[in-house]
């Protein structure tokens, strides 16, 4: 049973022992069945004074449904919301509620084993030759478009810039001051997309890749649930994990995706590609970019 789930029952188990409580602690219950997102981010005096009762009123009703305390009451709820099951502000407030409770060790474990966990669970779900393929188109290519919005356009502006490296077809978009359908405008078979979204999905990406699609172009798509809508017929989808206590969605495993893949696509390059990097890095250092150690 997930987390959300596990919430979900302490509301149905609240609501089956509503005629059983006092008047005082029914109201303190009947404010969580109707705010259950207050539960996760609130200490048990927020709850009280939401509720219009006493702290204690608050400690009593969560014994009656089973739990030991207050704490132990709410952490379903924290954890749902840790998880995912709740929209941004919420988990916002979530981590304002861990800094006020001085609970920070906490925060820290949770960023560190959902880091490495969503590692884990990406590379769990690909194998080297779907990236050996999606590379392989990459380098056969005319063009290739890198599209993120939001917090994925640095992460698809980064791999842009790191296979200019070696490359001269690879283009980030949006460009400036323009749309990702625009920049779209002349691409046809010849071209790739990478495209990236998480939820919630963003709908110039989606349209994007639906035009995309529409004018031939190979899509590789990355995104959070095989569910996602551009993720759907596509020739080189990858499902990533994304998961963590903050508010946003965690770039960990879309940076490291993408840095495989262009590892991939290196490998499968013709030799001229080692001259180009070559060349690139030695022009560097006589601009004076690169400091001589």
């Amino acid at each position: 049973m997930n987390e959300t789930n596990v919430s979900s029952s302490v509301l149905e188990r609240l609501a089956d022992e509503l005629p059983e409580l006092t008047p005082e602690a029914r109201k303190a219950a009947t404010y969580v069945l109707e705010n259950p997102r207050d539960v996760g981010v609130s200490t048990v005096r927020e709850i009280a004074q939401a509720a219009n009762v006493k702290p204690n009123t608050v400690v009593r009703m969560a014994r009656q449904v089973g739990f030991e305390g207050y704490e132990d009451f709410r952490a379903p709820f924290r954890d749902a919301i840790r998880c995912g099951a709740a929209d941004f502000p919420d988990r916002a407030r979530w981590l304002q509620a861990i800094r006020k409770s001085d609970d920070l060790g906490g925060l820290y474990a949770d960023m560190v084993r959902d880091a490495l966990r969503n590692i884990e669970d990406t590379f769990a779900g690909i194998s080297a030759d779907q990236l050996k393929s999606a590379a392989a188109a990459i380098w056969s290519s005319r063009n290739v478009f890198t599209l993120g919005v939001g917090i994925n356009n640095s992460n698809a502006r980064n791999f842009t810039y790191l296979a200019s490296t070696g490359m001269l077809q690879f283009h980030a978009i949006p460009r400036a001051g323009s749309t990702p359908v625009d920049d779209l405008a002349w691409a046809d078979k010849n071209d790739v997309l990478i495209a990236i979204t998480c939820k919630p999905y963003r709908s110039e990406v989606i349209e994007a890749v639906d035009i995309a699609r529409e004018q031939g172009l190979t899509l590789i798509c990355l995104s959070d649930s095989a569910a996602s809508p551009i993720l759907r017929d596509v020739e080189h989808g990858f499902v990533i994990s994304v998961d963590t206590p903050q508010f946003f969605p965690s770039s960990v495993s879309i940076i490291a995706l993408l840095e495989t893949l262009l590892s991939f696509v290196i490998a499968v390059a013709s030799d001229e590609i080692v001259e180009r990097v070559e060349t690139f890095h030695k022009r560097r250092y006589q601009l004076g970019l690169y400091r001589a150690e």
